[in-house]
């Protein structure tokens, strides 16, 4: 798994303002760590370049426009980026 991606966990997805926001929402994760095909047009689909890519979808299955995470964030920023996702 990634380096960033395990920054992710270890200390952004770990603090307790972020889990009690992530426990409200509906999680899927894709681990794309063996970069084949189907790994490539899946990032490809979401126009993301790799791991960490965290994307938010409103109830329709529509993407929220401005929430979009790419690459490492701390976990206050993150929160607030959960905020208003929620």
């Amino acid at each position: 798994w990634c380096v960033s991606c395990k920054e992710m966990e270890r200390f952004t997805f770990s603090d307790a303002r972020v889990a009690e926001r992530m426990g409200q929402m509906l999680l899927l994760k894709a681990d794309v760590t063996a970069n084949n095909e189907e790994h490539k047009a899946l990032l490809k689909r979401f126009g993301l370049f790799g791991p960490p890519g965290i994307i938010f979808f409103d109830a329709a299955g529509k993407e929220r426009e401005g929430l979009r995470v790419v690459g490492f964030m701390k976990a206050e920023p993150f929160a607030t980026v959960l905020d208003r996702a929620l």
